[in-house]
């Protein structure tokens, strides 16, 4: 059977993709400092930025059989922070969650992902283009299409591939959260996808799914946006 570990899998695209997973047969396991609610789903608490964090992913990649196993790198801290206003323990912080988790996880798991596994990043439209008062999150998530190419040329020839899917603005409640469940600003970042609406985390959670399974897209950068309306 198809393991799945997504971070974050507790709410929004993470949830959403969980399901997706389960639909197509898989066992999938939440890592994240909060249950998932989804049932069948598998539930470890693991907190990334914790500093017992490495030997809580190890003893999770003992418990796993070698096989095909998809990594969904999911999980993401999203804050209002400027360049202005960013400290040195802040940014550390973000980092931690947003790139250092990623890579405990993949040292750890790598030696038990057979050929067919996949390790899928998510990243964002704030992936290749800036908005304000994003500062931390626009940083490290540029950061992670560099890890996701890095991973696809490290991993050449293994048959384990890689892909980042970067979501539009996405229904989702860190979106909600970010802009204070304010539905004028939501109405206008809607306004910004090319179908005038946001992305639900459902169509996020099929993008994720064909990455994973389809490794003609290795090293590639998926654009889930709706298409943009760019000034």
């Amino acid at each position: 059977m198809t393991t799945v570990l997504i971070t974050g899998a507790s709410k929004g695209i993470g949830k959403a993709a969980a399901r997706r997973f389960l639909d197509s047969g898989a066992r999938v396991i939440n890592l994240s400092r909060t249950p998932s609610e989804v049932d069948g789903i598998e539930n470890r608490q693991i907190d990334l930025a914790a500093a017992g964090a490495a030997d809580d992913v190890a003893s999770l990649a003992a418990e796993l059989d070698p096989g095909v196993i998809h990594l969904i790198h999911n999980a993401a801290t999203l804050t209002n922070d400027s360049v202005r206003d960013t400290t040195a323990a802040h940014f550390r912080a973000i980092i931690e969650v947003n790139l250092i988790g990623p890579q405990l996880l993949n040292q750890a798991l790598l030696p038990a992902m057979k050929t067919g596994s996949s390790i899928i990043y998510i990243g964002s439209t704030l992936s290749e283009k800036a908005v304000p008062n994003s500062y931390t999150y626009v940083t490290t998530k540029h950061a992670m299409v560099g890890m996701m190419r890095a991973t696809c040329q490290d991993l050449i020839k293994t048959g384990i591939h890689t892909a980042c899917v970067c979501p539009g603005f996405t229904n989702t409640e860190m979106l909600r959260t970010h802009v204070g469940e304010s539905d004028d600003i939501l109405q206008s970042i809607a306004a910004m996808s090319g179908f005038g609406r946001l992305i639900e985390p459902e169509e996020i959670a099929e993008t994720i799914l064909f990455a994973a399974n389809n490794p003609v897209i290795n090293g590639a950068v998926i654009h889930a946006n709706l298409g943009q309306v760019e000034s």
